[in-house]
């Protein structure tokens, strides 16, 4: 039976790095890039194809119902290529949702398209791959979803994010209390800032990079340490480590409105 990895937002940041580092790290015969630019998932392929595992490159747009039902369609279509020993094609032997976005600014001067598209990709999409990838999951796979520090307070000029992240953050802890009977892994991974292109979407171009950004493969090396040690929660840096402990006792409204008199970001 073949064995698949799936990365989605496998272009570039942390998505290009969790592709490297499963691709080199895990048993597996193919690994599934996912992302909308093809040109970038080419170099990408490219450069995983020395070693070892098979890249497939999935061109798609996961937003909302139809991003879903589009990789399901994949999934669904390999699967009818059942072998003629009559087991299954194939199992997903990690499966990684790092597709997603941010926007700065308040609530208010935000287009609201832009942040319903948010709420699309990083809750409605991330929920959905999980739910069609469980046929495909067995004993020792891995979950790795993509959360983020801001999971744990609101946080203001950062409001649908940090609340799309802390959906993120608690849905996969419960999803991987359910799935331990299963030997199934799930794990949040929760970065502070990263040396990504995060910010230059975040900011519609106003930021070319976040400030103090972190190594993307450093972080993912540290979320798949973490994993392997059995921790659901991945979070890299002490500092991150601090500001996350210390949101436990800060009331919420208290640190939301302090991030929004002094936490404000450029955008366009």
């Amino acid at each position: 039976m073949k064995k698949i990895a799936i990365v989605t937002g496998a272009s570039s940041g942390m998505g290009r790095e969790f592709a490297r580092q499963i691709s080199g790290t895990r048993d597996i015969d193919e690994i599934w890039l996912v992302a909308r630019r093809k040109d970038k998932l080419e170099a990408l392929a490219e450069e995983l194809s020395a070693s070892g595992a098979i890249p497939k490159i999935i061109d798609a747009d996961l937003s909302g119902r139809a991003g879903i039902k589009r990789l399901e369609a994949i999934l669904e279509k390999e699967s009818s290529a059942t072998p003629a020993s009559g087991e299954p094609a194939f199992a997903i032997d990690a499966l990684v949702n790092n597709a997603g976005f941010g926007t700065y600014g308040t609530f208010r001067d935000t287009d609201l398209d832009r942040q319903l598209d948010m709420i699309d990709l990083n809750v409605l999409s991330l929920t959905g791959l999980c739910h069609i990838a469980l046929p495909y999951l067995g004993s020792g796979s891995l979950v790795v979803n993509v959360a983020s520090l801001a999971s744990f307070a609101p946080l203001g000029n950062f409001a649908v994010y940090a609340a799309t992240k802390a959906y993120v953050l608690s849905f996969s802890t419960a999803l991987a209390a359910e799935l331990a009977d299963d030997g199934i892994f799930v794990m949040a991974a929760c970065p502070g800032p990263v040396d990504t292109e995060f910010a230059q979407v975040a900011s519609n171009g106003a930021r070319a990079r976040v400030v103090d950004g972190k190594d993307p493969a450093a972080v993912v090396a540290r979320c798949l340490r973490d994993a392997a040690r059995g921790r659901h929660i991945s979070i890299m840096a002490p500092k991150w480590r601090f500001k996350a402990f210390m949101s436990r006792f800060i009331g919420r409204f208290a640190f939301a409105r302090h991030t929004y008199i002094h936490d404000k970001r450029p955008s366009r």
